[in-house]
């Protein structure tokens, strides 16, 4: 039915780089208006110029807000100076400040319920950091506004390869102070969580990774793996997660290793995302966990370098719909499950009326 299509709140971006080229090009497919109705949070201008710029022939509607977004339709709800300007590839403080404005409505029309998840389009952190974004990313910031105090995990993916994060954006100085058991802890049961209902996956196996070369070769090159990584496993392994390693970072993927594990927990941002992104940056996938909100991004950044040329895939946006929209429904499927559980069995009853009589069965 139409009105049980998922509403994807979209957030523009960086208007200098290339996300309106990939959302435009996203949508330039109707089959894409046929799984969802989505919703972009910008500026009917901005993507009118994008549109003519790079001659993508996508339509779209302007609307108020998202209440008034219609079905197989693309959308416009106008949250940007009508006066910033497009200048493709510049760091520009206004563009990060249009940035900023359109994911703060989309949070105020998510907070309404006018929107079931969210996709945001790449910002840039230096332009969109302000007074009232003094966050290292959108993940940081999200889980402050969206969280209810629950705490985030950053996961790259594509298909079955996840990769996430113990720490994410913090100077590589400041990375072995920050590891501790506790946190370890806390990133493998949101993973093992998140696993299980945005995934489906039974009993998720998931492999960890050293912080030290070698796994730390025995004490020689570190001792965070004899004192945080391994007590941290063991005690999640007693609680039932299904924790393996640590693995030595550097053959871990090349030896083809991760596609025996459900997910993958590094222990610092390059650590898991310089393989993955070398391995699936095309239609990877940036995906919060953790959180009340659904919230996806494209693995890439503002791009920069081919914003405005009309190159950029927009494989990695599209996947990043995909995920959104199976992620919600996952969800759905399992909040239905625990509102309606199984009847308890008859033998579990304490009544003995209901129990089998197999002394009463009658024998040849």
């Amino acid at each position: 039915m139409e009105d049980s299509k998922i509403r994807i709140g979209i957030t523009q971006g960086d208007i200098n780089g290339v996300g309106y080229e990939v959302i435009l090009k996203t949508f330039s497919d109707p089959t894409m208006l046929e799984l969802c109705t989505p919703i972009i949070y910008g500026s009917p201008k901005v993507a009118a110029y994008h549109r003519k710029a790079l001659d993508i022939q996508t339509n779209f509607s302007i609307v108020n807000t998202a209440s008034e977004a219609g079905y197989n339709r693309l959308s416009v709800v106008n949250c940007t100076d009508d006066e910033v300007k497009v200048e493709f590839s510049k760091p520009d403080p206004e563009a990060g400040k249009a940035a900023l404005g359109a994911l703060e409505r989309a949070i105020e029309e998510y907070r309404e319920g006018l929107i079931d998840v969210i996709v945001t389009a790449p910002i840039n952190k230096h332009t969109i950091h302000s007074e009232e974004f003094s966050f290292p990313g959108h993940t940081e910031y999200i889980e402050e506004r969206l969280g209810n105090g629950d705490k985030s995990l950053m996961i790259l993916m594509k298909n079955d390869f996840r990769v996430a994060l113990v720490t994410t954006h913090i100077p590589v100085r400041e990375i072995a102070t920050t590891i501790t058991k506790e946190l370890i802890q806390e990133k493998l049961m949101i993973f093992h969580h998140c696993l299980k209902q945005d995934f489906g996956i039974g009993a998720p196996r998931i492999a960890v990774l050293s912080l030290n070369p070698h796994a730390g070769d025995g004490g020689l090159l570190g001792m965070e793996e004899q004192e945080i990584i391994i007590p941290a496993m063991k005690e999640m392994e007693e609680k039932g997660i299904l924790c393996y390693g640590p693995y030595a970072a550097d053959g871990f993927m090349g030896s083809g290793n991760y596609t025996h594990f459900d997910g993958i927990l590094a222990m610092y941002h390059d650590q898991g995302l310089a393989p993955f992104k070398a391995l699936a940056m095309d239609d990877g996938v940036n995906y919060t966990a953790g959180l009340p909100v659904v919230r996806t991004s494209p693995a890439h950044g503002t791009a920069y370098d081919i914003a405005g040329q009309g190159v950029a895939s927009e494989d990695s946006f599209r996947q990043a719909i995909y995920v959104a929209i199976d992620v919600f429904r996952n969800r759905q499927r399992e909040k239905v499950a625990r509102a309606n559980p199984l009847r308890k069995q008859y033998y579990e009853k304490r009544d003995d009326s209901d129990k089998l009589k197999l002394d009463t069965v009658d024998e040849d």
